[in-house]
């Protein structure tokens, strides 16, 4: 366990941080290495700052914290302790898969007892990625069915760029990467192809080769090729290839039953 638990504060209720500063105040191993007023500031402060802890407030405008917890590395997961004013139904999932959590309005004393569960956790050496399937656990849990992002969190140069999905054009991969292309911008995202095809629309990208996604409303026209081949030409001229063991997509390409 460090010497000091670095501390960052994500609430977008000024109010509410104080509350956490000074109860933070009062342990003596707590260090607030700083605050942050939404879900995208704090995917940067975390970059930055590399935080062992993260108290995180759910409901907050723009990217809630649930959304948050979702783009973040999974081999650099800080111990996230929610706060929340979530109903009992939900309080089920936190008590079953979070490190801890805070039910707002919380008391000096239930402060207390989060941070107590915080150090032995640290103090254990407990994985990061342990800590990770906890959190899917937890988003599976309090997510609407079938629910996927509408956004994807790209490290760029110290900042967190927020893309749209919708926005994207194709994709690529990339060795250990996948490359983003949107308009005449590219963007690397450390994901496997099969990873990132999960994490998008079947309705909106088709996978047409092992190393390729296209945005099905950017597809201009198909030009067959040899051995069952496709030339898949993009509006913006781009042309990838369907390959041949993906041609049961063109059913659906074709919007075909």
């Amino acid at each position: 366990m460090p010497a000091k638990i670095r501390v960052l504060i994500v609430d977008d209720e000024p109010l509410a941080r104080d509350r956490v500063r000074a109860l933070a105040a009062e342990q003596p191993d707590l260090e607030v290495a700083g605050e942050c007023a939404d879900g995208q500031e704090a995917l940067e402060a975390i970059e930055s700052l590399r935080p062992d802890l993260v108290f995180l407030d759910i409901q907050m405008p723009g990217m809630d914290g649930l959304e948050m917890v979702g783009h973040l590395e999974r081999n650099t997961m800080p111990a996230i302790v929610f706060v929340t004013a979530y109903d009992q139904f939900a309080i089920q999932a936190f008590e079953l898969h979070a490190l801890d959590y805070l039910l707002k309005p919380f008391d000096d004393e239930r402060f207390a007892a989060a941070i107590d569960r915080v150090r032995t956790w640290l103090g254990r050496a407990a994985p990061a990625e342990d800590l990770s399937v906890r959190l899917e656990a937890l988003l599976s849990d309090l997510r609407p069915a079938g629910r996927l992002p509408d956004r994807l969190a790209i490290k760029s140069s110290g900042r967190v760029l927020l893309l749209r999905v919708e926005e994207i054009d194709w994709v690529e991969a990339a060795d250990n990467y996948v490359n983003l292309h949107v308009g005449t911008e590219s963007h690397l995202l450390r994901e496997t192809m099969n990873a990132i095809e999960k994490r998008l629309s079947p309705d909106r990208f088709l996978r047409i080769s092992r190393s390729t996604l296209v945005n099905l409303d950017r597809i201009k026209e198909l030009q067959p090729l040899f051995h069952g081949e496709y030339a898949v030409i993009l509006r913006d001229g781009t042309r990838v290839t369907l390959s041949r063991g993906y041609r049961d997509k063109l059913t659906r390409l074709l919007g075909k039953e």
